[in-house]
């Protein structure tokens, strides 16, 4: 009999593909996954190279990918125009559904034209597909190689995550919206509380927030940390399908029907009682007011009564992207500054989040009052939320913006700053020329709470092995005492943009950025043991691999990226955490400051997922058979290749 299981691990396990009879999808094991929909945007041409360069010519199930143009819509030139063509052939050539530029955001584009449904795994390669949890579905960004490998076969691994549970009580304040509450939680819970896991929302605070809002608060838990936030299925999402229930009739487009969302409904998937949590966490939404976050960083909030006495000067402002630019948005701002003009010196964009909002506001008024006040319209579409077409920032120049993301040089130049808010707060500040709250708000003391119960652990139990995969490793321990180490430090980037580097140079280069001793002390064979979040930062692959090829076999850490843990898995690394081993080091070499420390001779026994390390063992999740064969195959294109021939 299964233990009670969260939301999360309930439609994973739905989607799971190859588990045993009453096997379930728990927290920590590596699956085979068979996702409802996986989307591509403009990085789809990326995709469509990996996919041929698997041998792949057919798409396994047309049905199942979707590619929706939003990116670099704003670039006219021959060679991204011919882009786009290529990705439009190619859909049509397989079968797929198209949305060409102009269309919207790709992740407004999945929920508006029905693909995200209640109880759904949707993935996207793109890492704000944590919006499709405002639907009750399981959203989550996965990697271009993850993407070809469901093009070609229909399915990819997945490792199921820690899962939190965050209640939200109480009634937002009027003038408080979705953006404010999540700028509050990555604010109050700035210390990696959820880091890598799934966030399930509950409470009774849920009610009262608007799908417009829901998809803002589950976009943003990417830069929470989260891998995807997941609200219940409840009457508002009802009626809201509902709805689109009827325009789809309509149009006469086949998604659903409203007798098909009243049986989900009567249906659902919830968790079960005493499911497992990682983390307990619980917001009073009657506590929140508006924030700020920045500069440069999102989990850094000022209060707005705290902000608005500096009277920090803007020279721009931006209502778009895929966390802000809905029509309650666009209504929302345009409230704040009909009748109003810009500030002089301030530029004011604004880009709706689709055509089909576009249309809304224009035809509630919303978006001529935005224009009248000398707000600059852009195309529907991602632009400056990414630093590309009109109004990027240029240097010493400050922006209050609706975005998701204010990291250094996102926006455009590295030398100017961006702070985040709510479409008012932007329209507010678009007027008075400095950051500034729509309303007076009294500061409050935000009401909150934490509980740490640890992650779900299956570990110490004995497992199968899978042919060409070991069974037991040995070597000697190299001890990284730090948390966060980061890709630059594993390999360095002025290696990474390098075509002509050999495979014996970049084993060289393994870590000496984090480490310049490291080649001298490291032995072939060596196990590296490291802190919390290993591999953090940009997405590339050969920090997984130089440290293959350096002779590592395997790292061990209390977490990882989880960017860097698929990089390892598709490439045939093996990284696998063990939290026990990680304090235990800590506490032997608690006096020692080296970068890197040589430690006691260990041995891994994969069959029995236990370290041995003198007349200690520690024990860790077992490696499936799913995350053995990768490894065994030596990585997930050769895994795709095999299923394919």
């Amino acid at each position: 009999m299964s233990p009670p299981l969260t939301l999360v691990e309930k439609i994973a396990t739905a989607h799971a593909v190859g588990l045993g009879p009453g096997d379930v999808a728990l927290a920590g094991t590596i699956v085979n996954i068979r996702p409802k929909h996986i989307m591509t945007h403009d990085n789809t041409s990326a995709v469509m190279g990996k996919f041929k360069s698997i041998g792949a010519a057919k798409v396994h199930d047309p049905r199942q990918p979707v590619f929706a143009i939003d990116h670099d819509i704003q670039n006219t030139t021959p060679e991204n125009l011919g882009k786009y063509a290529k990705i439009e052939a190619f859909a049509r050539e397989q079968g797929i559904d198209f949305y060409p530029a102009g269309t919207g955001i790709s992740h407004q584009v999945m929920v508006e034209e029905g693909y995200v449904t209640p109880g759904s795994l949707v993935v996207g390669s793109d890492s704000h597909s944590n919006l499709y949890g405002a639907a009750a579905a399981l959203g989550t960004p996965v990697v271009r190689t993850d993407a070809a490998s469901i093009w070609a076969t229909g399915r990819t691994w997945w490792q199921v995550p820690q899962v939190a549970r965050v209640e939200l009580t109480g009634a937002l304040a009027p003038g408080v919206v979705g953006k404010d509450v999540i700028i509050a939680l990555c604010g109050l819970f700035n210390s990696d509380e959820v880091l890598n896991m799934a966030v399930e929302f509950v409470g009774d605070g849920i009610a009262a927030l608007s799908m417009d809002q829901r998809m803002s608060v589950a976009n943003m838990t990417t830069e929470w940390g989260a891998l995807a936030g997941v609200f219940p299925f409840d009457d508002v999402l009802r009626e809201y399908l509902k709805g689109r229930a009827r325009y789809f009739e309509q149009r006469s487009v086949d998604r659903f029907t409203a007798a098909e969302v009243s049986r989900w409904h009567g249906e659902r998937l919830v968790a079960d009682d005493g499911a497992h949590y990682a983390v307990e966490l619980s917001l009073d939404l009657s506590t929140v007011i508006p924030h700020v976050s920045g500069p440069d960083h999102v989990k850094v909030m000022h209060s707005l009564p705290e902000i608005e006495q500096r009277q920090v000067q803007i020279h721009k402002a931006y209502l778009l992207s895929c966390v802000n630019a809905r029509l309650e948005d666009l209504e929302a701002a345009a409230a704040v500054i009909d009748g109003k003009r810009v500030a002089e010196g301030v530029e004011m964009y604004v880009a709706a989040a689709s055509a089909n909002v576009q249309e809304q506001a224009e035809a509630s008024g919303a978006w001529g009052s935005l224009v009248a006040a000398g707000a600059i319209p852009l195309p529907p579409g991602c632009g400056t939320c990414i630093g590309l077409g009109a109004g990027t920032l240029e240097p010493g120049e400050v922006a209050i913006s609706a975005t998701n993301r204010n990291f250094k040089g996102r926006m455009g130049s590295r030398d100017a700053e961006a702070y985040l808010g709510s479409p008012a707060v932007v329209a507010a500040s678009a007027v008075a020329g400095y950051i500034c709250s729509p309303a007076p708000f009294d500061a409050i003391e935000p009401r909150t709470s934490t509980r740490v119960h640890g992650r779900r652990t299956v570990g110490g139990g004995g497992v199968e092995i899978v042919d060409g995969f070991p069974a037991r490793v040995t070597g000697r321990i190299l001890w990284l005492p730090v948390d966060n180490l980061n890709t630059d430090g594993i390999y360095s980037g002025k290696m990474t943009y390098r075509d002509d580097v050999t495979e014996a140079e970049m084993a060289a280069a393994a870590m000496e950025n984090y480490d310049p001793g490291f080649a001298a002390t490291a032995l072939d064979g060596d196990i590296i043991v490291a802190g919390r979040n290993f591999g953090t930062g940009s997405s590339r692959e050969q920090a997984a691999t130089c440290l293959k090829l350096r002779g590592i076999p395997c790292v061990i850490a209390a977490s990882f990226s989880e960017t860097y843990k698929r990089n390892a898995f598709n490439n045939g690394f093996i990284v696998f955490e063990c939290e026990d081993l990680v304090e235990h080091l800590r506490s032997a070499f608690a006096g020692d400051a080296a970068p890197t420390i040589v430690g006691p001779n260990t041995e891994i026994d994969f069959a029995a997922s236990t370290i041995t390390v003198g007349d200690r063992s520690f024990g860790f999740v077992a490696l499936s058979a799913v995350a053995q064969e990768l490894i065994a195959v030596g990585g997930a294109e050769n895994l795709v290749r095999s299923r394919l021939s």
